[in-house]
């Protein structure tokens, strides 16, 4: 032996024995149990605590070192510290081409495996083969394509006339140009429209002699709008079947134009329009959620609601929103669909008319409702927001809530919630008037009962000849003008649907009720007549007639000329408070007032003077009096209601409105009451017409007392001027 290596073996020996002898082993070692020498200590027996997951420990004398499993890797190749060294080596990437030709490599913890790629298949597990997708549908492209196999896919080629509805593996479709041919209904109800309309197919035939596109659904949709713009930009249609024809074309030409658009994302607009359209063109239908918006509206949905059904997808999936930026002055009156509120409330629309449309053409009942949230074009402080849409099997058209809710709401926004698509707004109750049931039972009953009483005015002045003259004559057509205002008023007030009819309807009550005053002041003018002229009570019929109903029509005539568009709003038959245009009325109405007060203080005056004065027709004067306190009263009432009238106007007069209601409801039983059971002649007819007794004729002072004044016995007298 080497002398050196034997020192050396020793030295390590009697190390040893000392360090053993001192208790203490070196790092490495363990002091054996029994022969209390320091031996190796074995690290490896836990792996896991010295070289962590995915590695493999290996012992050496007096120490160890670790090395990474297959599939993993360090950063170095050994390593005796646990910091997490090994990690898993993607094999798809490190060798792209690991799995061989047709192949897609999936990478694993550790490992990988391959599976073949979309349109290839596998028959001997050793190789993968295209799979001929035309030969295992040959429908695949539809009847208007053909279909072309490609390696791991293919592509329909559509033939001339037809268009792609996805990508390259959707079925080829036929552009339907027969919806924009102007029909009958268009020709008359837009003609405006049917020139544009002649236009649009044109283009859309020329589009069926190719086979692509291009650019072409831009420059429809651009057309599009321009034929909307033209249509609006002349002013309010007028008409809801005018309405339901544009909002179905504009939602058909949506649905076309949307087949040849490029981009997945279309934004445009124009000055009366705004559009956003999101096209999704793929073989696996979308999901999630989408949102579409313009500066007024925005619409939350998915693109499960625009796909459809997953079975029936065809490729190809969108989601439009048009915001149309004045058509909701076309649409304002059109209020039937909303059932008995529309007869108790006003509305008016508070935000844009938009029509949302999906690819899917089942919309009538969604299983996730969409999302509108609707910026208010007006501030609405008060009242109850309601959230409709425009339903075109209403009579031609009108705005209806079913299907729709309100979530929330606050004076600048509404968020609604509809279980259909179509075309959408938000209403805002003008007049939110609690107790309506009340106000309506209270109009229905009052008018019922005031119409009779006219009925039995009329009558009454009409068929008693003996009570007949100067001042029945005005009676009896205060009674007709009255009876025929309040018959109109009760039939056609609410009758807002057709814009032409209730502008007629405001027409009539605005004559016949400034008639009725004119009729009130023409006896102020016959009261004045009585005691200035020495009771002269006769005025020729022919100029009572000229004065009641020609005033009236000259009055309506100027102010149809004026101002056409004043009568009829959204609410009611009745003048429009725009432009101050209900003055044509109150200003009338006002001189009216002016004038006969102007007559009474007149004749109270004078009266008062022919009493003091001892007057020996005493008799005929109290008469005087009589009528003319009669004629005030009358004045006041009918005066009245109309002061109590102007504050209908107004929000949250809730007790106006009844004081309004009961006058207004109650005019006719009070004339009847006025004129009829509060005049003895009256009386005295009703009692012989009862008994069958031989009627007694009566001048305007008779009396059946003896002591009356020889002059006025008989309506023969002659002392009186005729006009």
């Amino acid at each position: 032996m080497d002398p050196k290596m034997y020192l050396l073996s020793l030295g390590v020996i009697f190390g040893l024995l000392r360090m053993s002898s001192c208790n203490r082993c070196p790092t490495g070692y363990v002091k054996d149990r029994q022969t209390k020498l320091c031996v190796d200590d074995d690290e490896c027996k836990d792996s896991i605590t010295y070289c962590g997951d995915n590695a493999t420990c290996f012992n050496t004398v007096g120490s160890y070192y670790c090395q990474c499993d297959t599939g993993f890797k360090s950063t170095s190749e050994t390593f005796t510290a646990i910091t997490g060294q090994c990690e898993d080596i993607n094999e798809c990437d490190k060798e792209p081409d690991i799995c061989g030709q047709n192949y897609d490599c999936f990478n694993t913890i550790g490992s990988y495996y391959c599976k073949c790629k979309p349109g290839f298949s596998s028959s001997n597990r050793t190789s993968c083969e295209d799979i001929d997708e035309c030969a295992t549908n040959v429908s695949r492209c539809g009847v208007g394509g053909t279909c072309q196999n490609q390696p791991g896919s293919y592509r329909c080629d559509c033939h001339p006339g037809f268009h792609l509805y996805g990508d390259t593996k959707a079925p080829c479709v036929a552009l339907n140009c027969d919806q924009f041919q102007p029909d009958n209904v268009t020709k008359q109800t837009l003609p405006e429209l049917a020139k544009e309309l002649t236009f649009f197919r044109s283009k859309c035939l020329a589009l069926k002699k190719t086979t692509r596109g291009g650019g072409s659904g831009e420059m429809l949709l651009e057309m599009l709008l321009s034929m909307i713009d033209k249509l609006l930009s002349s002013g309010p249609l007028g008409d809801n079947k005018k309405v339901s024809r544009l909002l179905a074309l504009t939602e058909n030409a949506i649905f076309m134009v949307t087949l040849l658009l490029k981009e997945p994302r279309t934004q445009m607009a124009s000055n009366h329009t705004e559009v956003e359209i999101l096209v999704n063109r793929s073989t696996v239908p979308p999901q999630g959620p989408v949102s579409l918006s313009s500066q007024y509206t925005r619409l939350d949905t998915h693109w499960e609601t625009a796909a459809g059904a997953i079975d029936k997808y065809p490729g190809f999936a969108f989601t439009s929103l048009l915001s149309y930026n004045s058509l909701e002055k076309s649409t304002n009156g059109f209020f039937h669909g909303m059932g008995k509120m529309s007869q108790v409330r006003g509305y008016q629309i508070i935000s844009k008319v938009v029509t949302a449309s999906v690819s899917n053409r089942n919309t009538r009942e969604l299983q996730e409702p969409v999302t509108f949230d609707f910026s208010h074009t007006q501030f609405a402080e008060k009242g109850k927001p309601v959230c409709v849409f425009w339903n075109a099997s209403l009579g031609g058209g009108g705005w209806s809530p079913v299907g729709c809710t309100m979530v929330t709401s606050n004076p600048n926004h509404t968020i609604c919630n509809c279980t259909h698509l179509s075309s959408f707004a938000v209403l805002m109750a003008l007049y939110d008037i609690e107790d309506t049931f009340e106000l309506q039972l209270i109009s229905w009953v009052g008018l019922f009962l005031s119409l009779l009483c006219l009925l039995l005015c009329i009558a009454t002045f009409y068929f008693c000849k003996s009570i007949q003259g100067t001042r029945n004559t005005i009676h009896l057509h205060l009674c007709i003008s009255l009876f025929v205002a309040y018959l109109v008023f009760l039939v056609g007030i609410s009758r807002t649907e057709n814009k032409g009819a209730c502008s007629f309807i405001a027409g009539l009550l605005h004559f016949f009720f400034l008639s009725a005053f004119c009729w009130m002041c023409l006896e102020g003018v016959q009261l004045y007549r009585m005691v200035m002229l020495v009771f002269n009570t006769t005025l020729r019929k022919r100029y009572l007639l000229a004065a009641g109903y020609g005033i009236p029509a000259v009055i309506v005539a100027i102010s149809a000329s004026v101002n056409a568009k004043g009568y009829g709003t959204d609410r009611h038959c009745w003048l429009s408070l725009k432009d101050n245009f209900i003055w044509s009325f109150f200003g009338p109405v006002c001189v009216i007032i002016i004038l006969n007060v102007f007559f009474f203080i007149i004749t109270v005056w004078k009266l008062a003077e022919k009493f003091s004065s001892l007057n020996p027709d005493l008799s005929s004067l109290r008469k005087i009096k009589t009528f003319t306190v009669t004629a005030i009263a009358q004045l006041c009432i009918l005066g009245t209601m109309w002061v109590f009238g102007c504050f209908q106007f107004e929000k949250n007069t809730l007790v106006m409105s009844y004081l309004f209601t009961i006058f207004s409801s109650i005019q006719g039983i009070l004339v009847f009451v006025m004129h009829c059971l509060g005049s003895k002649q009256v009386r005295e007819e009703y009692s012989r017409f009862l008994t069958n007794c031989r009627p007694q004729k009566y001048s305007e002072f008779s009396s059946n007392k003896s002591s009356n004044s020889q002059a006025f016995r008989s309506s023969d007298y002659t002392g009186e001027s005729k006009i």
